[in-house]
């Protein structure tokens, strides 16, 4: 009966039932949005570092983990390699550079990449070869860089750079390709590092005539379960260094944790004012219905038949208006250019339709207490 009850009345009146359930999918379609914001510049920040082929990450002593700020010889790789329990350590150099293409003027800000090849730092490739040695004009792009631009192995790419007060051009051949591998929410082009040494932004006549620097340097360990005690023996052997795993590292990206927490926070806002709006929508309802239920109630429908109507009717349109909203936000998404940082993943839909289907009947409960205390003699206008 009330489930007869809760269909009946939405086919009846279903202008007004719609109208709900659209606004349930305006307010789906904002929360996913949000998250796929979130993933997406979060991702743009974090994925090079995050997929790392090494569990943890050397700093420059008193650098407050900025890659940008540290600066880590070559000296003092070769004490790191000597220390217990340490498989690999490669160096990892940053920097950023232009892109030229063909149609388009601007070009495509990219991060440059300097690594030793066949180290730690240097990404395995999914079609083409890997880095043949650390001095050469070869270059592996990004999934980023080969989906926005075309770019495939074998192409000769041109990219430019301020060397001095002068813009300088340099070309490299594209021998590999790997999985999207962003750098500071920019594609990323991963080379040797001493190519990178000769490519990279610097100051007229800046050329390092003593050892190779690069930012910092990624150690692989022999076991990566005895990760906070080798952290400790490189801190302790090594000196002037600070050690982080990926995790800590990418959280202090300049700017990430603040990014994530203001996006999150909008989030909760979100679903926090969905339970007031939806919550609103039927408690207006109820209003509009007291004489009807009071008739049920006088012919004998029970408050547990009124009750469960009302909650069915709530979940129904409710989980129409979720489905609908997710279903429009995937293909919204879908259809954004790839360079717009949205990234919408199964997790994040999973998690946000979870609590929107929680979300309504929250909202709704008020509006259930509000039938179940509605007396039938008042709600006809008999009562005296």
């Amino acid at each position: 009966m009330s489930f007869y009850l809760a269909i009946k009345e939405v086919l009846h009146n279903k202008g007004r039932f719609l109208l709900i359930a659209l606004i349930v999918a305006l307010i789906t379609t904002l929360v996913l949005f949000i998250a796929a914001l979130a993933e997406g510049l979060g991702s743009g920040n974090r994925e090079y570092i995050q997929k790392l082929d090494g569990e943890l990450i050397v700093f420059q002593e008193n650098s407050s983990l900025n890659i940008g700020a540290s600066r880590v010889g070559r000296s003092t790789v070769n004490a790191m390699r000597r220390v217990d329990g340490v498989a690999a350590v490669g160096q990892v150099a940053t920097a950023s550079g232009t892109l030229l293409l063909p149609n388009d003027p601007d070009g495509l800000d990219v991060a440059l990449i300097g690594v030793e090849a066949g180290m730690p730092g240097e990404p395995s490739v999914l079609e083409g070869k890997q880095l043949a040695r650390d001095r050469g004009d070869e270059v592996i792009i990004d999934g980023n860089v080969a989906e926005r631009t075309g770019i495939q192995v074998g192409d000769e790419i041109v990219v430019k750079t301020t060397q001095g007060t002068k813009e300088e051009t340099f070309k490299l051949r594209v021998v590999g390709r790997t999985d999207k591998r962003a750098y500071g929410l920019q594609p990323s082009l991963i080379m040797p590092i001493l190519t990178w040494e000769k490519v990279r932004p610097q100051a007229a006549g800046a050329v390092n005539e003593g050892e190779l620097i690069s930012s910092i340097a990624v150690v692989r360990l022999e076991d990566p379960a005895d990760a906070e005690a080798v952290a400790q023996r490189l801190a302790a052997e090594v000196g002037n260094i600070e050690v982080a795993d990926r995790k800590t590292t990418y959280e202090n990206t300049p700017g990430y944790s603040a990014q994530q927490s203001t996006l999150n926070t909008v989030q909760y806002f979100t679903l926090f004012i969905g339970i007031l709006v939806i919550g609103g929508f039927f408690q207006i309802q109820t209003l509009q219905k007291v004489a009807q239920i009071g008739m049920l109630k006088a012919i004998g429908a029970s408050n547990r038949t009124v009750g469960w109507a009302a909650v069915l009717q709530i979940v129904t349109i409710n989980a129409a208006g979720v489905a609908l909203g997710a279903i429009g936000t995937i293909a919204l998404i879908a259809g954004f250019p790839a360079g717009i940082p949205i990234v919408l993943t199964g997790q994040a839909v999973v998690t946000a339709v979870s609590l929107l289907l929680l979300i309504g009947p929250l909202g709704g409960l008020i509006s259930v207490f509000a039938l179940l205390r509605i007396e039938p003699l008042r709600a006809l206008g008999l009562a005296q």
